[in-house]
């Protein structure tokens, strides 16, 4: 009998779902139809996988209330990031739909004569993606839909916290008319083993992976061994600059979007802001009345912050929050925290936070806004670069070629100029150091699930 995991809602504790727990072996059978699959999905004509893609953006649609609803339930987020969220998800399919048929190639002439160059781009074959708990929809559809596009067939991991929303997108694809075993989901709490065995099949060709950098990097020495096509998308640790000449008012709602957005639950998430001296009194006051009218609580009752996801989560955070205030920061506002039994922890502003305080150097993936004051700028840009990660940034100036330039000498692969959202799906999505390898989105996300072929035609 195969055995079973429960899904449970982070804001109330309650069980959403009971699921079988997969393995090894069937995450091999998975295999066993993807790569039966490729070649007839291989060689369908890009009109066709983009109708299928397109179809599959309909009915995302059609049931973006019903998904904004299970994500809310298995993620905890509220309705409104959850509903946002679909909308995204279904973003990247109509996207990749467009992308489907212009997959590009070259032919030319041999600059010694003699030849004609023919350049193609073919899909690498079987790719096995795995996404994270926190964008249960986008983060598989940012995968899923580049990879058939390009004619990849498909193995999915999602997160054992958040599956239900994988598999309810799946079943929308097989409505949309993609064709059995092109997608194939594998629920699993047995995330190393089912991985492993993905990694260890020579019919797997690609590896697509978000989540936390130790992860990633444990995943690319695995990938190494058969020199796997690989693309990571890892942790942040996302500053925030504010100027002397900033736009406060943009400057406040651009933070609290890119703070507590998804309940700061988000690799892009600003992790620490700088605020110029000049400003930071009245932007931390501004901040933190925002920050205090947030309603805290579960998504069916309205409220704008759930939950975390689990409890070793909100011990994290308040550990963190703890050390800070011990290394001289204080905490200068706070939103009430519900009287419920599930996972929350309270948002809130911390001041005064030394440039060398832990919380400023950990990825703190909670509501937590630490507040750094700076004065001169090239002092910033190196507490701003010095970091590990370089994956997401913000810049409020009141001067455009200002920010520009503050933006253009940051470490990272994404950059909020005055707006405190990054993500587009026509955009390249990724960042740099050790936030990861490849770009997910745009025309590089379908490049990442192909392989570069040239003919080299004699040509009398």
């Amino acid at each position: 009998m195969t055995a079973r995991f429960t899904v449970e809602d982070p804001a109330t504790l309650e069980t959403v779902a009971e699921l079988p727990d997969l393995g090894p072996a069937e995450a091999r059978a998975a295999v066993d139809r993807a790569a039966a699959s490729f070649p007839a999905w291989a060689a369908t004509a890009p009109r066709h996988r983009s109708d299928v893609l397109r179809r599959a953006f309909d009915l995302v649609l059609r049931d973006r209330d019903r998904l904004a609803g299970l994500i809310a339930r298995e993620n905890g987020k509220s309705l409104a990031d959850a509903a946002g969220e679909v909308v995204y998800a279904a973003e990247f399919l109509r996207w990749f739909s467009e992308e489907a048929v212009r997959p590009g190639g070259d032919f030319g002439e041999s600059p010694a004569g003699g030849t004609r160059t023919i350049v193609r781009h073919r899909p690498v074959g079987v790719a096995a993606l795995v996404t994270p708990w926190n964008f249960p929809a986008a983060m598989a559809t940012r995968k899923i839909g580049p990879a058939l596009a390009a004619g990849c067939t498909v193995v999915l991991k999602p997160a054992a916290e958040t599956p239900l929303t994988a598999l309810a997108v799946a079943e929308l694809f097989t409505e949309a008319g993609l064709p059995e075993g092109v997608l194939d989901v594998v629920p699993t709490t047995d995330a190393p083993g089912v991985v492993t065995s993905w990694l260890e099949d020579p019919r797997v060709r690609k590896i697509s992976f978000t989540g936390s950098t130790p992860v990633g990097r444990h995943l690319l020495r695995q990938a190494a061994d058969r020199v796997v096509n690989a693309s990571m998308e890892l942790g942040g640790n996302a500053p925030l600059v504010v100027t002397a000449d900033a736009d406060l008012d943009a400057a406040v709602a651009g933070t609290m979007i890119a703070k507590f957005r998804n309940g700061g639950q988000a690799c892009t998430a600003a992790n620490r802001l700088y605020v110029h001296a000049d400003v930071a009194d009245e932007f931390v006051a501004r901040l933190g009345a925002q920050v205090e009218k947030l309603v805290v609580g579960a998504a069916a009752d309205g409220a704008a912050i759930g939950p975390l996801i689990s409890a070793a989560a909100v011990a994290r955070v308040g550990d963190a929050v703890r050390l800070a205030v011990a290394e001289g920061a204080r905490v200068t506002h706070r939103a009430a925290l519900p009287d419920l039994p599930g996972h929350f922890s309270a948002p809130l502003v911390l001041d005064h936070v030394p440039a060398d305080a832990q919380i400023v150097r950990d990825e703190i993936f909670g509501p937590v806004a630490p507040v750094v004051r700076w004065d001169d700028e090239e002092e910033l840009l190196r507490l701003v670069n010095d970091t590990e990660y370089g994956l997401a940034a913000y810049v409020f100036a009141g001067e455009l070629g200002h920010a520009l330039r503050l933006a253009e000498r940051i470490d990272a692969g994404m950059v909020g100029v005055n707006r405190g959202l990054v993500s587009d799906p026509s955009a390249p999505f990724g960042g740099v150091k050790q936030s990861g390898l490849g770009r997910e989105g745009a025309r590089d996300g379908l490049r990442e699930f192909q392989e570069t072929q040239y003919l080299s035609v004699a040509w009398p």
